[in-house]
C-alpha cells in the first residue's frame, strides 16, 4: 500500500479483513483501521492513536487526517448531489 501502483487486485479484496491479512504491513494496517474509525465514528480511541503515533510522525498523522477527512467530504457532496461515480476507482463488491 502506498506504492505509485496502488494497491493490487489480492489488497483489494482484503481490505473488508485488513487488521488480519498478511498482505499488509502493521503501519499500513494501523492507517486502514484509523482511516475507517475516522469515516465511522465520532471519536477515535486511544489505543489506535497510539498505535498510529508508534508508526507515523505528527505531520504524517495530519496529512493523513486531512486526506481522509477530504475524502469523506467529497463524497458526501457527490452524493448530496447525485453525482455518479467517474470510474476512477475500482468498487469492491
Amino acid at each position: 500500500m502506498g506504492r505509485a501502483d496502488g494497491l493490487t487486485d489480492s489488497e483489494l479484496d482484503a481490505l473488508a479483513d485488513a487488521a488480519s491479512s498478511t498482505l499488509f504491513t502493521p503501519a499500513e494496517q494501523a492507517a486502514l483501521a484509523y482511516a475507517e474509525t475516522v469515516t465511522r465514528d465520532s471519536s477515535v480511541p486511544d489505543g489506535l492513536f497510539e498505535n498510529l503515533r508508534a508508526r507515523f510522525s505528527e505531520e504524517q498523522i495530519v496529512e493523513m487526517t486531512a486526506t481522509i477527512t477530504w475524502e469523506i467530504c467529497a463524497a458526501k457532496f457527490n452524493r448530496a448531489l447525485a453525482i455518479e461515480a467517474q470510474g476512477v476507482c475500482r468498487l469492491h463488491p
